[in-house]
C-alpha cells in the first residue's frame, strides 16, 4: 500500500514530464492553438487586441481559430483577411501572401479584394534584395502590383501600385546594369552590349537608361559597330544634352574618330577579283592580280596596339576597358 506522500510526489513527476509535450505542442505550425469552443464574437475580440497590442503572431493564430470554428460565419471572412494582415505584420510574408490569395479565390468579388490583391504585392514588395541578388521576388512583385493596377486602376490602392511599381522597375534595371558591367569589366562586350539594350528597351522612364546609353557607346565601340556607337551617344545627347554621362560619351566618339576611307585615284575602277576554281574538297580562294600590292603590316609606336596609339591606316584594336564613374 503506497504512503500518501507518494502520490503527489508521482504527481509532480507527471506533471514535469508533460511540461515538454505540451511547449513542443504549442509550437508546431506557426503557434497552432488547442481546439477550445468559443464563440465568434469572443474569438474575433480577442484576436482584434491581440493586433492592437502588437502582438502579431497571436493575433493572426486567432483569426485563424476565428475561421476554423465558424466557418460559414459572415465574421470568417474578415477573420481570413485580417489574419492575412497580421502575418504581413509579424514579417511572415509567405503566411501573408497564402491567406490573401485563399481569400481571393473564395471570395474574388468581395468588395475586400483589392485590398487582398494589395496585401499580396506588399508581401512581395517587402522581400525585395539588393541588386546583388537575385532579383525572384522582385519580378513577383511587378507582376502583383501590375494586377492591382489592371483590375482595380481607380482605387486608392492603384494609386500607391504605381509608386512602388516605378522602383520596382527601377531595381529591375540596376540588375541588368550590374551585369552588363560584370560582362564589360572582363571584356566580353557581346554580352555587356545585350544587357545595356534591355534597359533601353525595357527600363527607358528609369534612372539607369543614361549611363545604359553611355554603356552601349563604349561596347558599341570596342565591337567596331561605330554607327550603332553615334546611335546612342546621339540619342543619350537629345535626352540627357546636360548629364555627365553625355560628356563621357561625347568624349569617347572624339577620342576614336571615324576611320578615313581612302579616294580613288582618278580614273581607278574597282576590279573584282578573279575566283580561281576550287577541287573537290578545297573552298574557292580569290586569285590576286599580278600588278596587286603585297599586304603589310599595320604599323604601331612602340608595340602598342591600343587606340591612341595606333598609326594611321592601321587595324581597328580593342579600346581598352572603361573606368567606372
Amino acid at each position: 500500500m503506497r504512503t500518501p506522500l507518494f502520490r503527489p510526489l508521482t504527481l509532480g513527476l507527471l506533471a514535469a514530464l508533460a511540461l515538454p509535450i505540451a511547449g513542443c505542442a504549442t509550437n508546431r505550425n506557426r503557434g497552432d492553438l488547442p481546439y477550445v469552443a468559443r464563440d465568434v464574437g469572443t474569438l474575433y475580440t480577442a484576436a482584434k487586441k491581440r493586433l492592437d497590442q502588437g502582438r502579431y503572431k497571436e493575433a493572426a493564430a486567432l483569426f485563424d481559430e476565428v475561421e476554423r470554428q465558424h466557418p460559414y460565419s459572415v465574421w470568417a471572412r474578415r477573420a481570413q483577411l485580417m489574419g492575412a494582415f497580421s502575418y504581413y505584420l509579424n514579417r511572415d510574408y509567405t503566411q501573408a501572401i497564402q491567406g490573401a490569395q485563399r481569400f481571393l479565390s473564395v471570395h474574388p468579388g468581395n468588395r475586400d479584394a483589392p485590398y487582398a490583391y494589395y496585401l499580396v504585392a506588399l508581401s512581395y514588395y517587402e522581400q525585395i534584395s539588393d541588386v546583388s541578388r537575385d532579383q525572384k521576388i522582385t519580378s513577383q512583385a511587378q507582376d502583383a502590383l501590375g494586377e492591382l493596377m489592371r483590375r482595380y486602376p481607380t482605387t486608392r490602392y492603384a494609386a500607391d501600385a504605381r509608386l512602388k511599381l516605378d522602383l520596382v522597375r527601377d531595381h529591375l534595371a540596376g540588375k541588368e546594369m550590374e551585369i552588363g558591367r560584370f560582362y564589360e569589366r572582363r571584356r566580353q562586350w557581346l554580352s555587356a552590349t545585350l544587357r545595356f539594350r534591355r534597359v533601353v528597351d525595357q527600363y527607358q522612364t528609369t534612372t539607369h537608361t543614361p549611363e545604359a546609353l553611355m554603356r552601349l557607346t563604349e561596347t558599341y565601340l570596342a565591337l567596331g559597330v561605330r554607327g550603332e556607337a553615334e546611335k546612342a551617344a546621339a540619342v543619350l545627347g537629345a535626352n540627357y544634352p546636360g548629364s555627365d554621362w553625355y560628356a563621357r560619351a561625347y568624349k569617347l566618339m572624339q577620342e576614336y574618330p571615324a576611320k578615313p576611307i581612302a579616294p580613288l585615284a582618278p580614273g581607278e575602277l574597282v576590279v573584282p577579283q578573279p575566283v580561281r576554281a576550287a577541287t573537290p574538297g578545297e573552298a574557292a580562294t580569290p586569285t590576286p592580280s599580278a600588278d596587286a600590292p603585297a599586304p603589310t603590316t599595320p604599323a604601331t609606336t612602340g608595340g602598342d596596339t591600343s587606340p591612341g596609339s595606333t598609326a594611321p591606316g592601321a587595324g581597328t584594336a580593342t579600346p581598352p576597358s572603361p573606368s567606372q564613374p
